[in-house]
């Protein structure tokens, strides 16, 4: 009984900061007045939001719109479906003409979605995706945000983290190079392989449908900000870091993206999303979370509620092991770092729970 009290006891504070910092997270992704703002700052940044929403809104959602709205109306109405009896009296004759009608108007919305939906959908994808990269750049410009200030404490009395310090430096030239090209072969790799796992939480019968919503919200919240840390340059293991660290903020930011697609069929999901997206993106780019997560965190005197990832410590060999490779260093190194991980030096909370 006891052992229960305390457990509660325990837990109590740490779901309370959770749910604060979900909070936080949502109402930060939902002030989209900055957006405004930004665009009132640059004119380049106000015309490529203008483009993106002309192309995912006017021509994709459009031509979805006209489909439904127009198309298929009229086909129903040039071919019919229902059996049309002259006379109440005897089978009806029109069964085999509208079996073939129904055929003509599927192979007619088939042929709509070959040569129109997909090409259109293919091209928005990719132009949307150059288009967005656009956007972040522009916003991160009209806001005249500083490198520095992106995941730095908002104050000296806060204290420096060894990974925090160490993972700032990269080296110049050549190598400097290589590192961000790993990072970013590592980040694609690491991405894709969350998407597959976001996608197979969907066939989980009964909890398959919570857990794709909370996977979902954290792929979004990570893409808004990569934009931003990508600008600010960043290095890849304090970005991951910091996401694991603050996963309850970053469930709350990608909420508001999940909720506008969550209920539609696909194609409409993906126009919605292509729509919204910039939008979430220019939201990230002008929040000060880093800073809000810091005053938190001094606001708790330091407590915190565990990493993500923080479930099995092996799983920081594995992760030493796939950026050690991304880099380019060995396999003995890799282990060596995840030994350093679990041992506390890097992550002391991983090395607290396999001490105990």
């Amino acid at each position: 009984m006891e052992t229960t009290k305390r457990f509660i006891g325990i837990l109590r504070p740490k779901l309370k900061q959770g749910l604060l910092q979900w909070l936080e997270g949502f109402k930060e992704a939902c002030c989209l007045h900055r957006v405004v703002f930004l665009c009132f700052r640059s004119r380049k940044l106000l015309v490529r939001t203008g483009q993106c929403f002309l192309l995912n809104g006017f021509i994709f959602l459009g031509s979805i719109l006209v489909l439904k709205s127009v198309v298929i109306p009229t086909l129903l109405w040039i071919l019919p479906n229902q059996c049309l009896e002259v006379s109440s009296q005897g089978p009806c004759s029109f069964d085999s003409v509208s079996k073939l009608y129904s055929s003509l108007r599927l192979g007619l919305i088939q042929l709509f979605y070959v040569f129109w939906f997909y090409p259109l959908y293919i091209f928005s994808f990719i132009l949307s995706t150059i288009w967005y990269n656009d956007i972040a750049k522009y916003g991160f410009e009209a806001l005249g945000k500083n490198s520095h200030d992106v995941l730095e404490p908002s104050s000296q009395n806060e204290v420096k983290t060894p990974e925090n310090t160490a993972l700032m430096d990269k080296p110049a030239g050549l190598g400097g190079v290589m590192i961000g090209i790993g990072e970013q072969v590592y980040s694609v790799l690491l991405l894709t392989f969350f998407f597959l796992e976001v996608y197979a939480t969907g066939f989980i019968p009964y909890i398959g449908k919570a857990l794709n919503f909370v996977l979902l919200s954290w792929m979004y919240a990570y893409y808004c900000f990569e934009y931003k840390w990508n600008l600010s340059d960043v290095a890849l293991d304090r970005r991951l870091d910091f996401f694991e660290s603050n996963w309850a903020f970053f469930s709350g930011f990608g909420s508001p993206c999940v909720l506008a697609i969550f209920f539609f069929s696909p194609l409409v999901s993906y126009g919605v999303m292509a729509i919204l997206f910039p939008l979430f993106v220019l939201a990230a780019t002008g929040s000060g979370a880093e800073q809000l997560i810091f005053s938190q965190r001094r606001k708790w005197k330091g407590m915190g509620f565990g990493k993500a990832s923080n479930i099995l410590c092996s799983g920081y060999i594995i992760d030493a092991g796939f950026i050690a490779l991304a880099l380019g260093y060995s396999r003995s190194e890799a282990r060596q770092e995840g030994t350093l991980r679990c041992s506390g030096i890097i992550h002391p909370q991983c090395g607290r729970s396999s001490m105990m």
